[in-house]
């Protein structure tokens, strides 16, 4: 039986691809944010996953403003890597495992998550820059993936409860696959940060940590606030935290913190890592 082993949190601004193709982890600007990452990296050495679910959402990619679904997942067994237009290297191509992905489909559907499935997918920074940052020391992937995107762009957004509800129908889904498989959920996106207006660069501190500390032991903190409230404190790019929930939902009630760190700013933006190990 597939089995989530933990959850992460990362954010995936493309500042960081740039970052890591040019080989800046010791640079005194980035330094303290790559050495947030290196526990995080040592136990996915250790515990060795088969599978890393990616919740993200996508940056035009694949979908534009003039359709966007509201959850989409892919259902390959290779996704491409494609840049956007940031100017970061393109990665090699991410494995799939197409047995998995359709039999998650499936479940999600079966209790109500209206998925939208992608048997041809492209990757953006969203998706590549947690891969980089967790497995970019190896010569090649070490885990099957599955893109997860959430539409975190195109107005009505869907909710902060709403990604905590998918996140626990994705638990199920997950368990239900008969075939043995260490799963980890990887959050991306977030923590606070605007990109355009009269608040652009704006950085919360004290909400970001806020919203750490609720994704491990009160959920509901955040599953109870608008969109609104949470882009009113956050900024417009900050709503990119409700992803997170995704992540939060599909662990068990009470997780061991194996780490935590925060950095701000990088590139405008509050970078915040969790490493979650699930007691279910």
């Amino acid at each position: 039986m597939a089995k989530i082993i933990g959850g992460i949190t990362t954010s995936h601004i493309p500042a960081i691809g740039n970052a890591m193709a040019s080989k800046l982890e010791n640079d005194p600007y980035w330094k303290r944010f790559f050495d947030g990452y290196e526990p995080v990296k040592k136990w996915l050495d250790e515990v060795q996953p088969d599978m890393a679910i990616i919740v993200y959402n996508d940056h035009g990619l694949n979908f534009f403003l003039n359709q966007v679904p509201t959850f989409a997942m892919g259902c390959s067994d290779e996704y491409q890597n494609a840049d956007e237009g940031w100017g970061i290297p393109i990665m090699p191509s991410f494995k799939g495992d197409a047995p998995f992905s359709w039999h998650v489909a499936e479940s999600l559907i079966n209790q109500g998550v209206d998925m939208c499935t992608c048997q041809e997918m492209k990757v953006d920074h969203g998706f590549t820059v947690p891969m980089g940052l967790f497995w970019r020391h190896l010569p090649e992937w070490p885990v099957k993936t599955m893109p997860f995107a959430v539409n975190t762009v195109q107005h009505p957004l869907t909710s902060a409860r709403r990604c905590f509800q998918v996140g626990q129908a994705l638990r199920k889904a997950v368990e239900s696959y008969p075939e043995d498989m260490k799963v980890v959920i990887i959050g991306t996106g977030g923590l606070s940060h605007q990109l355009q207006g009269e608040r652009s660069g704006l950085i919360d501190v004290a909400y970001d940590i806020q919203c750490m500390e609720a994704v491990i032991n009160n959920p509901e903190w955040l599953c109870a606030q608008s969109n609104s409230e949470i882009m009113e404190k956050a900024g417009t790019e900050g709503i990119e935290v409700i992803m997170w929930l995704v992540m939060r939902g599909a662990l068990s009630e009470e997780v061991d913190v194996l780490h935590k760190h925060y950095h701000a700013p990088i590139s405008n933006t509050g970078a915040g890592v969790l490493l979650l190990a699930d007691k279910g």
